[in-house]
């Protein structure tokens, strides 16, 4: 069982919250994020997408919070989104040091940078406004592990397209998972650039 391996205050918190089986696209994608690789998650509304995320975020950062730099990075589409998501991870998260910060488009750069400077684990951010951070020279990579991408339908946009592809430039090393409810032409892309060798799962 996917949850069982997992650390043991996230699995306090599912107990809490009465979440006791996996999805079927939990069952596949929670082992082969935990192992390291590139994943392409692939499954319609309501299949467990984003609880995936956080847990195996949350997971991989061992559920503590260290240095300052940025150690996960959550793209998502817009404003709202970043912000759900930023509540999402906090319901998991009580009386927990971990720090999550969400970066948008309409929030100047000069104000993300500061404030992250003050040092964050979870980075969640809009293509867009993580660009400008980059140039801005307001986060670090050096300490990145993963870097998931919500509800990726929405780099159908040439825009949000090509800002991630500006920001794996900007990347050393990291493990990327990618998650749609459809897999297209446009994403599969990522394959030939940063997500080489990627496992393709589907819910």
């Amino acid at each position: 069982m996917p949850f069982k391996k997992l650390h043991p205050t996230i699995k306090e918190k599912l107990t809490e919250m009465e979440i006791t089986t996996p999805t079927p696209l939990q069952t596949k994608a929670i082992p082969a994020i935990k192992s390291g690789a590139n994943v392409f998650c692939t499954a319609p509304k309501g299949s467990g997408k984003t609880t995936t995320l956080i847990l195996t975020t949350l997971h991989k950062l061992k559920f503590e919070s260290v240095g300052e730099a940025p150690r996960a990075i959550v793209l998502v589409e817009d404003k709202d989104r970043a912000l759900e998501l930023q509540e999402a991870f906090a319901s998991y998260m009580s009386y927990n040091a971990m720090r999550v910060y969400a970066g948008y488009d309409q929030l100047h750069v000069d104000v993300q940078k500061s404030e992250i400077f003050m040092g964050v684990d979870i980075l969640i951010a809009t293509p867009k406004s993580l660009n400008k951070l980059f140039l801005a020279n307001g986060v670090g990579t050096s300490q990145l592990m993963i870097l998931s991408i919500d509800d990726a339908d929405f780099l159908m946009q040439k825009t949000s397209f090509d800002a991630v592809m500006a920001i794996s430039q900007n990347i050393k090393k990291c493990q990327y998972v990618l998650y749609s409810e459809k897999m297209n032409p446009k994403i599969k892309r990522f394959e030939n650039y940063f997500m080489e060798y990627a496992k393709h799962l589907n819910g």
